[in-house]
């Protein structure tokens, strides 16, 4: 088995970054009742705040600072968003801390191209995510997570590579109590290379079998099992922006990075999205609905951005934006596809439709649709709207204009022939209708194709009544 570690420190922080681009001094403090850094972005650290001062000398250095006190819950919602995107690259993954997911990869190295690859992808697609995290590749969980701990974001292949590469570690990486290690660094017992310089048998009985065995599986001496994680039926996440965002191109920033997180559950589920929902959520306003509809299911991240910046594009917001929630409300499974053995310059069927989702997106759902044939022998009433991109059964062998005027244009009749700017010429015809009696829209007409002076032929009829009146009803392209 091969293991990879995602370690993300100060995940708190991060997830007040996520949103932004670049935020002034962001301080994150603890849950006490005299409350102290935990941690601070790089712009409040050249200010000389630090982790462990009170948060009062903190103000004293920065009177701007963004405080936020850390929400636990939010960090577990977070990480188990983690968690589902990195379903996209292996079907076993589980969530080992707080801030540290695990990913089984050995299986699908030859599917990405390597360990090197795949390895290289990971750790790009979660800066776009928005998070700084630290990757180690290893033959056993625990010691790809004491690796990643230490910050070392390497790979080994085999164990006795991975014992030279834990022996500098410190023991305080390590899940054991605070009191443990003390002790240990007061026997001056610091890396795990002083460990193992040890007897066995005196350190069992000192201080327990829970230090060894943590020990024997990041070596690979005992088994390591992870209980996997379990993505939910339907995905949901919300995104809190640092500071209100009254712009919408600040906005599609921040939701990028949801999409993506979205991406990697599609891929998990192995479906496609047909409808997405944005809740942009304000202080002192109901929440504004940005809802983006899909003709075909689809999971790729850059149209769905596309989509939701043409949307943006059409909104006005009548409050600045805190928070960005994202819900797929319908996911349908993706089919396979058989590839040709020659090349084949023709779009897939998914994304013949792109145009049009674009083109809802720009001008509203309402405005862009197809035309399906209807069976009535009136040509008014032939074609009926239908949603864009649905596919119509039907079949017509009769000679039809593309253009069919809304209202039938009177033509003068000059020596019992209808003229425009000069005479027509009957063509073909006549083709007699005669119907709708049963819905007062009763039809009774002879249909005629005729060629004005210019060349262009049009489709026009004589009603079948006292008056005999001409009319041009429709042109052939």
């Amino acid at each position: 088995m091969l293991w990879a570690a995602v370690h993300l420190p100060d995940l708190s922080l991060q997830l007040r970054l996520r949103g932004t681009v670049a935020p002034g001094p962001v301080v994150i403090q603890d849950q006490s009742h005299r409350p102290h850094v935990l941690s601070c972005n790089d712009a409040a650290t050249g200010l000389g705040i630090r982790p462990g001062m009170p948060v009062s000398a903190a103000f004293a250095l920065a009177a701007g600072l963004q405080l936020f006190t850390r929400d636990p819950e939010k960090e577990e919602k977070a990480l188990k968003g983690v968690a589902l995107w990195a379903g996209q690259f292996t079907p076993t993954v589980s969530i080992a801390s707080g801030n540290e997911v695990l990913l089984e990869i050995g299986g699908c190295l030859r599917l990405f191209g390597g360990l090197r690859q795949l390895g290289g992808r990971i750790r790009a697609n979660l800066r776009e995510l928005g998070y700084h995290a630290v990757v180690a590749v290893a033959p056993t969980a625990t010691g790809a997570l004491l690796l990643s701990r230490a910050g070392i974001a390497t790979s080994v292949g085999d164990r006795h590579e991975l014992r030279r590469a834990l022996a500098p570690l410190r023991l305080r990486l390590l899940d054991q109590p605070a009191d443990t290690v003390a002790t240990l660094a007061g026997m001056g017992v610091h890396t795990v290379r002083d460990y193992l310089a040890l007897p066995r048998d005196g350190l069992a009985r000192r201080f327990g079998q829970r230090l060894l065995d943590e020990i024997d599986r990041a070596l690979g001496h005992l088994p390591d099992p992870r209980p996997p994680f379990i993505p939910p039926a339907r995905y949901a996440t919300a995104l809190e922006l640092p500071a209100p965002v009254q712009e919408t191109e600040p906005l599609l920033f921040a939701a990028k990075r949801l999409i993506l997180e979205l991406a990697g559950y599609l891929a998990m589920k192995q479906v496609g999205v047909t409808q997405l929902r944005f809740d942009l959520e304000h202080a002192d306003h109901s929440i504004t609905r940005i809802v983006v509809g899909l003709s075909a299911a689809n999971r790729d991240a850059g149209h769905l951005i596309t989509l939701l910046r043409e949307k943006l594009a059409t909104v006005e917001l009548p409050a600045p934006v805190e928070t960005i929630r994202l819900i797929a409300a319908e996911t349908r499974p993706l089919g396979s596809h058989n590839h040709s053995l020659f090349a084949d310059r023709r779009p897939a069927a998914e994304d013949r439709w792109r145009v049009i989702e674009h083109l809802r997106a720009r001008l509203g759902a309402d405005a862009v649709y197809g035309l399906g044939m209807f069976p009535d022998h009136r040509p008014e009433l032939a074609l009926r709207r239908v949603p864009a991109g649905k596919a119509q059964d039907g079949d017509c062998d009769l000679y039809r204009p593309l253009w069919l005027l809304a209202r039938p244009l009177p033509l003068k009749a000059g020596d019992l022939l209808p003229q425009t700017d000069g005479p027509l010429v009957l063509l073909d015809g006549p083709e007699r209708i005669e119907s709708g009696w049963w819905d007062d829209f009763d039809v009774t007409r002879d249909y005629f194709v005729a060629r004005d002076d210019s060349g262009a032929k049009l489709w026009i009829f004589r009603e079948r009544n006292d008056q005999k009146n001409w009319f041009l009803h429709g042109v052939f392209n």
